[in-house]
C-alpha cells in the first residue's frame, strides 16, 4: 500500500517533519547530509526488521542524550479507508521499539501484513565484495518480503548455534543427550532457513529470466551451501562434527555459513569479478525482479526506496530505469543531491531538504 503522509520526530537530524500529499514518485533532493537518507530510513523501519542502516535504536534519536523519536505514516488502503502505523522508542525505554496500527499496540513482524518495503542503497554497491554473512543477510531480507517467519526461523536457528556453540566451548565435553536436543532443534528450523532461501533464489532467477533483455546486466543467483541434507542427514552431520567443532570452538557447517553467488549471464563471470559498473547494474536488475515477485506473489506492489539511485548511472541506464519504472506498480522514493537527474520522472512530489528541514521547490 503506497504512504499518503509520512510524519518523522525527533528522528536523526529531523526535529519535526511532514511530507504530506504522496505520490506515486516520491523525489528528495538536497546537500549531503540534509536527511534524505534518513527519510528513506524511517519508512524502512515500517517494515519488519533493522533498517537500511541496521543501526541500534539508540542511535537514531535527534534528542542528544538518553531520547526517543516517533515515525508514523499514513496509508491508502485502496477501499477509501485509511491505515495509520507507527514505530519509535520512548526516553524511557529508549532499547524497545514500539509499533502501533490503528492505534492498537503490535509487534514489529506484523507490519509484514501491512507494508513491504525493498531498498537498494551506495552501501549495498559493496556487496559482491563484502563478507558471505552481508550476502546472507541480503538474501534473508529478499526472504521475508514473501514470508513473513521467515525472520523468527533465522534467529531461533541462530540461537541454537549460539547454544551449541557456548556448549562446545566448555573445558569437557557435554553431555550428548544435551547436544542431541540443541541439533534436533537446529535441525527443525535450518530447514525452514534453507527451503526458504532455495525457493526464492528459485523464483527470483526465474523472474530475472522471463525479463526482457536490456541495458542491465543480468545476474543468475545461486547458494553454496555446506549442508545438503534433510532433519535427520543435518543431525548426523553435526554429531559426527562434535569434536571437530569443539576444537574450532564454533559449528562450522549449517545455514549459517551458506553463501550467494551471483553470475553476470553474459558473461558468465562470477559478479565479484566485473566492472563495478556490471554491479551496480545486477543489483538493479535484482531488485526490480524482486519488486516484481513480491507483487504476483503477495498482490500488492512493495514501495522501492532507491538511495541516489541515478548518480552512477548514465543517461542511457537513468532513462531506461525510469521508464521501468513507471510500467510497474507500486510507490518509489528516489533520493539525489541534483533534481535534474529526475528530469525523466513524470508528475513526481519532490521535496528539497536542508539540515533536516523540509520545503517544497519553488
Amino acid at each position: 500500500m503506497p504512504l499518503t503522509s509520512l510524519s518523522l520526530r525527533h528522528f536523526r537530524n529531523h526535529g519535526d517533519s511532514q511530507l504530506n500529499d504522496l505520490v506515486r514518485f516520491n523525489i528528495l533532493t538536497g546537500d549531503n547530509g540534509a536527511g534524505k537518507t534518513n527519510i528513506l530510513e524511517a519508512i524502512s523501519l515500517l517494515a519488519p526488521g533493522r533498517g537500511i542502516r541496521r543501526a541500534p535504536l539508540t542511535e537514531m534519536s535527534a534528542m542528544s542524550g538518553p531520547g526517543g523519536f516517533a515515525i508514523s505514516a499514513q496509508m491508502d488502503a485502496g477501499t477509501g479507508e485509511a491505515i495509520k502505523i507507527g514505530t519509535g522508542v520512548t526516553s524511557d525505554a529508549p532499547e524497545r521499539r514500539k509499533v502501533r496500527v490503528n492505534g492498537a499496540t503490535a509487534s514489529a513482524n506484523s507490519l509484514a501484513e501491512w507494508l513491504s518495503v525493498i531498498w537498494l542503497t551506495p552501501a549495498m554497491d559493496r556487496i559482491f565484495m563484502e563478507s558471505a554473512g552481508e550476502r546472507r543477510r541480503f538474501v534473508d531480507r529478499l526472504v521475508l518480503a514473501l514470508d513473513p517467519l521467515h525472520a523468527r526461523h533465522v534467529s531461533r536457528y541462530e540461537l541454537a548455534v549460539r547454544e551449541r556453540n557456548r556448549l562446545l566451548s566448555n573445558d569437557s565435553m557435554p553431555d550428548a543427550a544435551w547436544l542431541d536436543s540443541i541439533e534436533t532443534r537446529m535441525s527443525e528450523y535450518a530447514i525452514l532457513v534453507a527451503e526458504a532461501r532455495a525457493d526464492m533464489l528459485v523464483r527470483l532467477n526465474a523472474e530475472l529470466e522471463s525479463e526482457q533483455d536490456g541495458v542491465f546486466a543480468k545476474p543468475v543467483l545461486g547458494m553454496a551451501s555446506l549442508i545438503q541434507a534433510n532433519r535427520a542427514g543435518m543431525r548426523q552431520i553435526w554429531r559426527n562434527a562434535r569434536r571437530r567443532d569443539r576444537q574450532a570452538k564454533r559449528t562450522l557447517d549449517g545455514p549459517h555459513r551458506d553463501d550467494l553467488l551471483v553470475t553476470m549471464q553474459q558473461k558468465s563471470q562470477p559478479a565479484a569479478l566485473c566492472s563495478t559498473g556490471e554491479q551496480k547494474a545486477m543489483l538493479i536488475a535484482m531488485i526490480l525482479a524482486h519488486s516484481a515477485l513480491v507483487e504476483r506473489a503477495t498482490g500488492t506492489a512493495p514501495i522501492l526506496l532507491l538511495d541516489e539511485i541515478a548518480a552512477h548511472l548514465d543517461p542511457l541506464r537513468r532513462n531506461a530505469l525510469y521508464a521501468t519504472l513507471a510500467d510497474r506498480n507500486g510507490q518509489v522514493w528516489m533520493t539525489g543531491t541534483d533534481a535534474g537527474l529526475f528530469s525523466g520522472i513524470q508528475a513526481p512530489r519532490h521535496f528539497v531538504l536542508a539540515n533536516g528541514a523540509i520545503a517544497l521547490p519553488d
